[in-house]
């Protein structure tokens, strides 16, 4: 996965004093320029991960229904963890999580899937919105701040 440039004029992360702050991250895969929205649009090592937790069924009429949120899920997640990398921090230096929902009945797919990429639970607020940028078809947003080592570690 790419981590790829913004969307628009802005900074992904930035850092002040102990802190690093992300952007708000959609599941836009910028080498397609399209929203994920299927578990085919994931890269191959996510998935035994997402069967492990009960996705990736192989059956259609489930599939269907789970991929949308499954799927922009573990690419925004990914990509918050690339780009805390990026920012010389790692996913347990999370201190919060802010996450959008078009439909918090899509939470708990997300929360699920959350578990995947951090061990300790992290201060979090969820909020539902009416709609998104830049496509109708993004379900979820998240933003994260994250604390900064001063040893590094």
């Amino acid at each position: 996965m790419s981590v790829g440039k913004p969307l628009a004029n802005y900074a992904t992360w930035r850092q002040l004093g102990d802190q690093v702050y992300l952007s708000g991250v959609i599941a836009v895969d910028p080498s397609a320029g399209a929203v994920v929205n299927r578990y085919e649009d994931l890269p191959p090592e996510a998935l035994p991960a997402l069967r492990a937790l009960g996705f990736v069924t192989g059956q259609m009429s489930v599939d269907t229904f789970e991929a949308p949120i499954v799927a922009q899920s573990w690419w925004v997640l990914a990509r918050i963890r690339e780009l805390a990398a990026e920012a010389g921090v790692r996913m347990e230096h999370a201190a919060r999580l802010v996450q959008y929902f078009r439909d918090l009945r899509h939470y708990p797919h997300y929360n699920r899937v959350r578990g995947l990429f951090f061990e300790a639970p992290v201060v979090s607020t969820v909020v539902e919105v009416s709609r998104m940028l830049p496509d109708d078809r993004v379900l979820v947003e998240v933003e994260a701040t994250f604390w900064k080592p001063a040893n590094g570690g």
